[in-house]
């Protein structure tokens, strides 16, 4: 409930309340993937890529299958084939490795919705390529989850320190 959330955030954060005046509604809800493997599966894609590489990439990706592909679509497609729509060799192996722990069942998506934001992070993080920063967006962006802060994310510490007029880089407890 993002409105509900901008009211708390508004009272309690008078820091926050000028940013958001400033910057107007929050758009993280119309740009949401609601298929839990297709998310995570364009997190890896667009892992360190500008948004218009990632965005190429993934749309020559999904022309592949003709749409978002399943696990087991993805599994029987050739290196060279993912090769050819822009994926790196060791991206290859992080899809793959994806792959495989849903088909095996190691990583239950469905189940993701009822574990606590550290059993998420644990799950994820255990596929090759997902570390806690793409577990944290997966928990904000995917789950909704509203109380997850990537205090490890760059961006997000230094925006803090600027918003705040801090004089040193905020630590994570202090975030």
């Amino acid at each position: 409930d993002y409105l509900r959330a901008r009211r708390m955030l508004a009272r309690k954060d008078p820091v926050i309340r000028d940013l958001m005046r400033a910057h107007g509604e929050c758009g993280l809800a119309n740009a949401q993937h609601t298929d839990p493997f297709h998310a995570l599966l364009r997190a890896i894609v667009s892992q360190q890529l500008s948004t218009k590489a990632a965005a190429t990439i993934a749309a020559r990706f999904d022309g592949l299958y003709g749409g978002p592909p399943t696990p087991a679509q993805v599994m029987v497609t050739s290196d060279q084939q993912l090769r050819a729509v822009g994926l790196s060799g060791q991206k290859i192996s992080y899809v793959r490795d994806l792959c495989r722990r849903i088909g095996d069942g190691l990583l239950p998506l469905s189940a993701l919705d009822s574990m606590s934001d550290e059993e998420v992070v644990e799950a994820l993080t255990q596929v090759k390529g997902i570390g806690r920063w793409t577990a944290e967006m997966f928990l904000m962006f995917r789950l909704h989850r509203p109380d997850v802060l990537p205090v490890g994310d760059l961006g997000i510490v230094k925006a803090v320190q600027k918003a705040y007029r801090l004089r040193t880089v905020p630590t994570p407890e202090r975030l």
